[in-house]
């Protein structure tokens, strides 16, 4: 995995945006709420959302820990890429879009849609 893979895969998502974070982070975004980090200096790290039940498992993986700073609300921090395939890589990033879409309001997203 690589951060060109990952950059499109989030950019393909619905009303997704990207930016620059703190200087040094790539973050995808939906209505300005992130939803994937990619660290942009040293070797690919990147952080997502993931369902409550899954914390723990994903965090017991080989390469993967809870998030700094964001592990309270299920983030993750993928510090060894090759932890997933691209097949999982992709099912967890459009997982952590859709875990942070739901909880934007209806009228954000129909904003969203008009623009």
């Amino acid at each position: 995995m690589d951060i060109e893979t990952i950059r499109n895969i989030c950019k393909r998502l619905p009303f997704a945006t990207e930016g620059i974070k703190w200087e040094n982070d790539l973050c995808f975004m939906i209505a300005e709420k992130m939803f994937c980090v990619c660290v942009l200096d040293g070797p690919l790290k990147v952080s997502f959302k993931v369902k409550d039940e899954e914390f723990d498992e994903i965090c017991n993986l080989p390469g993967i820990i809870p998030a700094p700073y964001s592990a309270r609300h299920k983030w993750v921090l993928v510090e060894k890429p090759s932890a997933f395939t691209n097949k999982q890589w992709e099912h967890y990033i459009i997982q952590s879009y859709n875990l942070v879409k739901a909880k934007i309001s209806k009228k954000k997203l129909e904003q969203l849609g008009n623009k």
